[in-house]
């Protein structure tokens, strides 16, 4: 069963970004795949703060 949930998206913060990559680092041996979920983290955020959607 699918539900809508109704709080508003938040977005990805260059903290949030950096936690993220840390722990895919050091679960995989210092390696951080491209296309792996840290991997876009770190890439929506250059993109957010790159178009003025996110504050530097």
């Amino acid at each position: 069963m699918t539900t809508k949930s109704s709080t508003k998206a938040i977005p990805m913060t260059q903290q949030a970004a950096g936690r993220i990559q840390s722990h895919t680092a050091k679960a995989s041996g210092g390696n951080v795949a491209t296309g792996s979920f840290a991997a876009r983290a770190q890439r929506a955020v250059a993109t957010s703060r790159a178009t003025g959607k996110v504050s530097k």
